[in-house]
């Protein structure tokens, strides 16, 4: 059972080998990526199932035992996220093979779209830090390729952005993994949840945990280190944004849970009261900004930095509770946030623009995409019985229990006005009506382009439903939340796993 842990990579990697091989048939390369994804779908959730009825799966590469050799580690957080990954990825690509153009898929869309996930995967379930860097940097280059990929100026400009950014905090990452080799002599975590706990003066350990917070945080989008996204998200193709949005920063969360839960927890009271205040302050003016913006995508790239915002507010809070509504949170937005991505671009395809306030008469026009905009939007915006009010209701409630009472009216301040920009996108792009043309006409309906549209509402029907899915069984999801809080905190169940001592 412990092979279940590599399948997910091998999976991803072997796709995009054949994707790569078939290069010269688009055909071929669609059936390829077709398959692999609904393999990789199956494979992670028979891995997230296996872990959670038996535990802690580990596997050691080349039979080398922990702390010397590489090891796969997957944990009830670490198979939630594949999970999530596998339902994301299979879904997008059914919107890319539906959009993606000729052009980018004979230039390798569908090999960089499954190295991207298979990078995904690698940060989630490797057991040491380097390897945690060499997965993000296979992550990163293939993100590079398709920001890039089609090369219009747009696309360059955002990518110049990201690339930069995102090579400072892989400086500062590789720095920090450094200074922590030579300061303990190991990178595995689970030895280094161990060896950390023997450093004398802690202010050490804290400072690097603070130079780990920087390169995580810029990961993650967090304040003030977010302003490469909502410069960048909107400028590739719908399909590209939408996993970029439901996955990447999430990846940068994981991390910071992963190391603030197994490595750095010896001065709480310091490192974790940080990350509450940024969680406030990245809630605060993430939600400000989409406030403000006026461009689908951008108000929508605003809104992942201000939910980034709520997932590390129960990583600052630390608590079972908290860390539970973390991944409860987490959850619920990727599948929300990747399909608001998945609707915007058909909307904007719609009416021909992507600006508020050149769009309008969806609701007249394309009712059926109108009924499914609010599902995701509503969500979003924390209103029962949608999955987001039982992930902001948790969060609020671990906030109230450990008297944390101001970052607890900023979540609730966030999520009104989370709401109202959720309201303003759908009278701008649904409700109102259409502007005049430039003979000063009304716009007539566009039907051709509607019908040739609807093929592209299976992805989006299929995570409305999940996202209804997950409100109507919040029990039992929390309850899968809670247990994998439960691990993060008994730090000796996974290292007893990894090391056997």
């Amino acid at each position: 059972m412990n092979q279940l842990v590599v399948l997910p990579l091998l999976v991803s990697l072997l796709t995009a080998v054949l994707c790569l091989l078939s290069s010269r048939s688009r055909v071929a390369q669609r059936r390829i990526a077709m398959a692999g994804g609904a393999v990789l779908l199956a494979v992670s959730l028979g891995l997230l199932l296996a872990v959670w009825t038996e535990g802690i799966l580990v596997v050691a590469i080349g039979s080398w035992p922990a702390p010397f050799g590489i090891v796969l580690v997957a944990d009830l957080l670490s198979a939630i996220m594949v999970a999530i990954t596998g339902i994301t990825g299979a879904t997008v690509l059914v919107y890319s093979l539906l959009t993606i153009d000729r052009r980018r898929q004979t230039f390798g869309y569908y090999p960089v779209y499954f190295v991207l996930l298979g990078g995904i995967c690698g940060a989630f379930l490797t057991g040491d830090l380097f390897n945690l860097f060499v997965w993000f940097e296979v992550m990163l280059i293939a993100s590079y390729v398709l920001l890039a990929l089609g090369g219009e100026r747009a696309q360059l400009e955002g990518s110049i952005k990201y690339v930069t950014l995102n090579l400072i905090a892989s400086f500062l990452f590789l720095t920090a993994v450094g200074v922590l080799y030579g300061t303990v002599g190991t990178l595995n975590m689970a030895d280094l949840a161990i060896q950390l706990n023997t450093i004398a003066p802690p202010a050490l350990v804290t400072s690097l945990a603070m130079l780990f917070l920087v390169a995580f945080g810029i990961k993650a989008a967090i304040f003030p280190l977010f302003f490469w996204l909502p410069a960048s998200y909107h400028t590739p193709p719908v399909a590209v944004s939408a996993i970029f949005a439901g996955m990447l920063t999430k990846v940068g969360v994981y991390a910071l849970i992963r190391v603030f839960t197994l490595l750095f927890t010896a001065d709480t009271a310091v490192t974790h009261t940080l990350i509450l205040v940024i969680a406030a302050l990245t809630m605060i003016t993430g939600v400000l900004g989409a406030v403000a913006q006026y461009e689908l995508r951008r108000v929508l790239s605003f809104h992942i930095i201000s939910q980034i915002g709520y997932m590390i507010m129960g990583l600052g809070l630390f608590t079972p509770l908290g860390l539970a509504g973390s991944i409860f949170y987490i959850i619920h937005h990727i599948i929300v946030k990747t399909n608001l991505f998945l609707i915007g671009g058909i909307a904007a395809r719609v009416v021909g623009a992507e600006d508020l306030r050149r769009m309008g008469s969806l609701v007249t026009w394309f009712p059926l995409l109108a009924g499914l905009f609010l599902i995701p939007a509503l969500s979003l915006g924390g209103v029962p019985p949608f999955s987001g009010f039982f992930a902001k209701l948790a969060l609020v409630q671990a906030g109230l229990a450990a008297g944390q009472y101001v970052v607890v009216g900023i979540s609730l301040a966030t999520g009104l006005l989370t709401l109202y920009s959720m309201i303003k996108i759908w009278n701008e792009a649904f409700w109102k009506p259409a502007p005049p043309g430039a003979d000063g006409e009304p716009p007539r309906e566009p039907t051709k382009r509607i019908i040739a549209l609807r093929p592209l509402l299976g992805p989006v029907v299929t995570l409305a439903a999940l996202t209804v899915l997950i409100g109507v069984l919040a029990g039992p999801v929390f309850a899968l939340a809670e247990e994998a809080a439960d691990q993060l905190l008994a730090r000796e169940r996974y290292i007893e796993a990894v090391l056997g001592r």
